[in-house]
């Protein structure tokens, strides 16, 4: 992310947030090679923390772009990179002496976690968020843990039939991805309830932005528009969503740490709600006053399986809670992810 970006996204951070993520705070990041644990990892650099990364680096999408969003910190020296699945790693040695950890790890991908492959998200969702929880019970992680931060997603919801809906609504995943989320959002708390673990947990709503993975919508929208090619719109293009810009998402992160509950679950949404077929319009209006004449041909096919029509994030309680509110625009985070995907090419 262009410096800019990252000093706003850390600017005005509560004293006890800055006080807890100081310099030289040694923190951990699972999922650092991803697109929202990238940009958290730089982030917390940026801070100066001593941050230990962790990545299997599965081959879900290109690996190479994974390295790619590490490039810019990868040879930091308060960086420690681990590429490991976090199911065979000794997570007590990880944990031990780190004053937080951001869980982001995951398989991601709703339309994926059916059938046989079930068995990949049960593992990395659930037994290793499991494994890590498990670790924070021993003496030596205990005494200076300050908070296990889980990233969660907007995906437990379902189709909820009030909107915005509040962290008090009752969960109803539509797919497998969306259990699995739940699952290891509930041992967040039991662990919290039972050991005194101190959770908090995002429900992040559509986050997009630079390093947007490649499998997401507008990162699929722009490079079929670059390559001259077709965008395969799932649905008529009538649902909704809360999108959420990445930085906000980072944000997020670095101010639940703070949170002065014992464990917590906290909406991370946009701020607006969008039709997704309007959305499109506005991204191929932001690319054809970069590139003149370029267009994504729209490809409509049926609905996939596990996903929810409409999406809207309620923020009352996470900004009286930990004074979260999304800071960036949609029309300005779309802007940046088009100038980025368009500038990375270029320096390819």
């Amino acid at each position: 992310m262009e410096g800019i970006e990252l000093q706003d996204t850390i600017a005005s951070l509560p004293d006890r947030v800055v006080g807890i993520l100081g310099s030289g705070t040694p923190v951990v990041v699972t999922g650092c090679a991803g697109f929202i644990g990238s940009t958290l990892t730089e982030a917390l650099l940026a801070m100066g923390c001593k941050v230990t990364g962790v990545d299997c680096l599965t081959d879900y999408y290109d690996v190479s772009l994974k390295r790619e969003n590490m490039a810019g910190f990868l040879d930091d020296e308060r960086f420690t990179f681990l590429e490991a699945d976090l199911q065979d790693l000794d997570a007590v040695a990880l944990l031990q002496g780190k004053v937080a950890c951001f869980h982001l790890a995951a398989q991601a991908g709703v339309r994926a976690s059916w059938g046989d492959y079930f068995q990949e998200y049960l593992g990395r969702n659930v037994m290793a968020t499991q494994r890590l929880l498990e670790a924070c019970l021993h003496e030596a992680v205990r005494d200076t843990l300050v908070r296990f931060v889980y990233s969660s997603s907007s995906s437990v919801y379902g189709n909820q039939p009030s909107l915005p809906v509040t962290e008090q609504a009752l969960p109803q995943p539509r797919s497998p991805y969306g259990v699995t989320k739940m699952a290891a959002e509930h041992l967040c708390v039991l662990y919290a309830m039972n050991f005194g673990v101190p959770t908090s947990s995002l429900r992040y709503f559509t986050v997009y932005g630079p390093r947007q993975r490649p499998d997401m919508a507008f990162r699929k929208f722009i490079e079929a528009a670059l390559d001259g090619g077709k965008f395969q719109v799932y649905g008529d293009g009538s649902q909704t969503r809360d999108f959420t810009y990445v930085a906000d998402a980072v944000r997020s992160n670095l101010l639940a740490v703070a949170a002065e509950e014992d464990w917590a679950v906290f909406n991370t949404g946009g701020g607006s709600r969008l039709v997704f077929r309007d959305t499109l319009a506005q991204l191929q209006e932001i690319l054809v006053s970069r590139v003149p004449g370029i267009e994504a041909v729209l490809e409509y096919q049926e609905m996939a399986k596990g996903d929810v029509t409409d999406t809207f994030a309620d923020r009352t309680y996470v900004e009286k809670s930990i004074g979260y509110r999304p800071t960036v625009d949609f029309a300005t985070g779309l802007a940046r992810e088009v100038d980025w995907a368009i500038a990375r090419r270029k320096q390819g």
